[in-house]
């Protein structure tokens, strides 16, 4: 009997004509295979793919850290996970280079402030020199779906906190830490803080100054920095938790600079430092960022509203439905209680206004940079 020719020999790939190959699917050929499904224009077949491809020695892992070339921040990342702790690669340097990342502790503790987890991760930035040694670290943060305001449940939570309802935000960077001193300096010329630090962050600054901090960093670099939105805020904090914190139930001044006289739930009483802290004081939430929780109150972009009902929810800045310039802030502030720290906790003042409690963060539109888009 003749050899069928059109079935697929030990080392041919299944195309599958239109179809799509599923994730979990076996896929004849070896590395043809690999490089089919790699491939595929499912983000997910193409992860699984990877983890397949390390079953082929050398030749699997040179197209690992070709899919460091892929479109999707998800699949580099699934290349970083996969390959991290490899000693025996020289793919450090490779990594940095195209997928700068930095691992940081991952703290929850429970409901009287004691931890009770840690775990690693890591998230990937990309560093915006400022010049003079200053740089300004941007964190990934991936886009997703989540439940905005705070519950009915929520200790302490306020009327504007609601209605809770659902956003889904976009991809895209947020700094690492607030705007500091020192970056502050580099931009705008000057440093009006009060609490003087290079690493402090930046205070004293109006909702107006920050937006013209950001209007001239997008002159100095090409691109578009702005504030945060308020929804792009919230989701940012909360990196995925639904609690107060998140941290958890609550916080303690071992993790969070805030009025330690007044805590939130079961926590001890702690410190009230009533300054502010070099940035990079205390622990990061899971998406990499860094008081979130106090320190100081962030700008938003936002105009105050006295609820959500009529707000975005595709994750944009709420500009419309009032004629006075008061705009959002969120986190709480060194001077704050443990409520007002809250990821659901909101206020406002007006643009024009400074204080020593205030200060802001920035972010920028999704882009890629130059240094991930060839190898």
């Amino acid at each position: 009997m003749s050899e069928n020719q059109n079935q697929p020999r030990e080392y041919d790939a299944v195309l599958g004509g239109q179809n799509l190959i599923p994730i979990n699917a076996a896929v004849l050929g070896g590395i043809p295979g690999v490089k089919s499904r790699l491939a595929s224009p499912i983000v997910e077949v193409r992860i699984a793919a990877l983890s397949e491809a390390l079953k082929y020695g050398e030749a699997g892992l040179d197209l690992i850290m070709q899919a460091l070339h892929d479109e999707s921040m998800q699949v580099k990342f699934a290349v970083y996970s996969l390959l991290k702790d490899r000693d025996d690669l020289n793919i450090q340097p490779q990594f940095q280079d195209y997928l700068p990342t930095f691992e940081f502790d991952v703290i929850t503790v429970d409901a009287e402030g004691k931890e009770n987890s840690r775990r690693k991760s890591f998230a990937h930035y990309f560093p915006e020199d400022l010049g003079n040694g200053v740089v300004l670290e941007m964190v990934y943060i991936p886009g997703g779906t989540f439940m905005m305001g705070s519950p009915e449940t929520e200790a302490g939570r306020e009327v504007w906190d609601s209605p809770q309802h659902q956003v889904t935000v976009p991809a895209f960077y947020a700094g690492k830490y607030l705007i500091t001193q020192a970056q502050y300096q580099a931009v705008m010329g000057y440093n009006p803080s009060l609490f003087k630090g290079e690493k402090r962050p930046v205070e004293t600054v109006s909702g107006n100054e920050a937006v013209e901090f950001c209007r001239k960093l997008s002159e100095k670099t090409g691109k578009i920095y702005r504030l945060l939105s308020e929804a792009e805020w919230e989701y940012a904090c909360r990196a995925g938790t639904t609690t107060p914190f998140y941290f958890g139930e609550t916080i303690t001044t071992d993790l969070v600079n805030y009025h330690g006289y007044y805590p939130y739930g079961a926590a001890p009483k702690g410190l009230s430092r009533a300054q502010t802290m070099d940035v990079g004081s205390f622990p990061p939430n899971p998406f990499g960022l860094y008081d979130m929780h106090g320190e100081l109150c962030e700008w938003c972009s936002d105009k105050w509203h006295d609820n959500y009902d009529g707000a975005p929810i595709d994750g944009s800045s709420w500009e419309t439905g009032t004629t006075y310039d008061i705009r959002v802030q969120r986190g709480g502030s060194w001077f704050d209680y443990a409520v007002d720290c809250r990821a659901a906790g909101r206020y406002y003042n007006s643009a024009g206004s400074s204080s020593r409690f205030r200060g802001f963060r920035v972010a920028v539109a999704l882009a890629v940079p130059s240094s991930l888009s060839s190898l």
